[in-house]
């Protein structure tokens, strides 16, 4: 989100850094999720994520086309295992309608199992323009974008410690360095899970303007073998995400996951990213709700990723948030907080967006 930022910024002629605390970016969660270009089908029509994820989708599409990111659209399948569920097949599709995703199309058993014959289902959703994307390539484009653009680079182990407001801008700490390492007339805050805490480091900046972080992690087992699926496979929704359901990557590799597990700890810094292989089970009876067949020794631990969800005074966040002069008075700053999924397929969108806000700042 960062990068997209950086580079909307750059297009309307802005000179700019982007600092990065680790050694190379997209390190943390970027790197630590899906890879799932969105449809926009879930999202309440009139949010952002419902706006930007339909903007950004076909913007995504169009960049990784033009600079050779390597991406397919697979599409996805959405099913209700049983005959129950299928109201809610109903939901997400008018849902979806509202927030202008107009082509998925209703499928039968039959129709699913001529798709996908080792699906078994009641009846499913087809997503045509779901797909996948190479996260880690497409970060290396937008970083390439920003180099071609000659107005801005990422300057990594770069930790922000301190911001203060003064005259001309924003005077910015980096750890190690005597004194504000720069001073930027505008300030965007994109740090995924620490956004909260970097914000907190604005002294200016009102408290009630800074959401509490909630963080939510989420594993992936792999699966060792081939598997018999050329969709994306998901189950109805449940409560706090998606739902266990089966992704491929550009290789065909599958992965099931997430699950959802709700963190205690509120320090980033401090985040456990093990994933524990007691889950097996768990994962296994998610796994065999899409595939009867699967082989329970090749379903194996794989990696963990972490929502940096938010909680104001009206509750547990469901949007993003982008927090600008007109929220919280100050010129020249930008807090984005609660950018989970569909961030990722969003990100294009999200950064004009923030790019127009500090336009003519």
């Amino acid at each position: 989100m960062g990068l997209a930022c950086a580079v909307s910024l750059a297009r309307q002629g802005h000179q700019l850094l982007v600092l990065e605390a680790e050694a190379q970016v997209g390190t943390g969660i970027s790197s630590r999720n899906s890879e799932v270009i969105h449809a926009g089908i879930y999202y309440p029509p009139g949010s952002l994520k419902a706006k930007l994820c339909v903007a950004g989708r076909e913007r995504l599409y169009q960049f990784c086309r033009e600079r050779g990111v390597p991406h397919r659209r697979l599409g996805k399948i959405i099913f209700a295992a049983e005959a129950s569920e299928q109201d809610q097949l109903d939901t997400i599709q008018a849902r979806a309608e509202a927030a202008g995703v107009h082509d998925l199309r209703r499928l039968s058993a039959a129709e699913v199992s001529q798709l996908e014959p080792e699906l078994r289902c009641a009846a499913a959703l087809l997503s045509p323009s779901t797909g996948i994307v190479d996260a880690h390539a497409l970060m290396l484009a937008l970083e390439g974008e920003l180099g071609a653009l000659g107005e801005g680079q990422v300057v990594c182990n770069a930790r922000v410690e301190r911001i203060e407001k003064v005259s001309d801008g924003w005077a910015i700490h980096i750890k190690g360095e005597d004194g504000p390492a720069l001073v930027a007339r505008n300030l965007v805050n994109s740090a995924g899970l620490a956004a909260t805490q970097v914000a907190e480091l604005v002294e200016e900046l009102g408290r009630e303007h800074v959401p509490e972080p909630v963080y939510a992690r989420g594993c992936y087992f792999s699966y060792g073998r081939p598997v018999p699926f050329t969709h994306l496979i998901y189950p109805v929704p449940v409560p706090g995400g998606l739902g266990t359901h089966l992704t491929l990557d550009l290789t065909g590799r599958a992965r099931f996951g997430p699950n959802v597990q709700w963190l205690e700890e509120r320090d980033h810094g401090r985040l456990d990213y093990s994933v524990c292989p007691s889950l097996q089970p768990e994962f296994l009876a998610a796994a065999r709700r899409i595939w009867g067949a699967i082989e329970a020794d090749a379903l194996q631990p794989d990696y963990a990723g972490i929502r940096p969800k938010v909680r104001t005074a009206a509750g547990l966040a469901e949007d993003f948030i982008v927090s600008g002069p007109a929220t919280h008075g100050l010129p020249g700053l930008v807090n984005l907080f609660g950018i989970e999924s569909p961030g990722l397929t969003a990100s294009l969108a999200l950064g004009d967006m923030v790019a127009t806000m500090l336009d003519g700042d």
